[in-house]
């Protein structure tokens, strides 16, 4: 007698592929959780990088002019970075080429303008907190005591 063949997986097999896909899922999904939280502490530290060159090449671009007007703010209520407080002559110039929204109530991963000389970005996980910078002497520098929160954006 001959057996007939056929063309299936065996119960075995399936359970054995189904574990080990559970594995592989068990140790990726956490990994990409810290990604996405990385990417908005990356886009945060960006953000900060280009608004202090900005701030730079503003004032270094008012002081060839011959003015020797402060920097006293750069956003607005609606965004945290927008425009650079108005020079000697009424003119004010964008910080960024597109503004930088405030957080919205209770949102995360995102910078917030608390009054004209002090900014913030708040962390996505609520138990990491917020880094608190403030614009003075022309600066955006760190105005947290223990500035471990400012360093993981620098």
């Amino acid at each position: 007698m001959q057996k007939q063949l056929r063309d299936a997986y065996t119960t075995i097999e399936l359970i054995f592929v189904v574990i080990v896909i559970g594995i592989l899922a068990a140790v990726a999904l956490p990994r990409f959780g810290d990604t996405a939280d990385q990417a908005y502490e990356t886009k945060g530290g960006t953000t900060l990088a280009a608004v202090r060159t900005s701030i730079s090449t503003e004032r270094q671009k008012r002081i060839l002019r011959g003015d020797t007007t402060g920097i006293t703010d750069l956003g607005n209520g609606t965004n945290a970075f927008e425009t650079f407080s108005a020079d000697q002559d009424g003119n004010a110039a964008d910080v960024l080429q597109y503004p930088v929204p405030n957080c919205a109530t209770g949102e995360r991963g995102c910078w917030i303008r608390t009054d004209a000389t002090h900014y913030s970005f708040r962390f996505v996980k609520s138990t990491d907190g917020q880094a608190n910078f403030e614009l003075t002497g022309n600066k955006l520098i760190c105005a947290d005591t223990d500035d471990t929160n400012c360093k993981k954006l620098e």
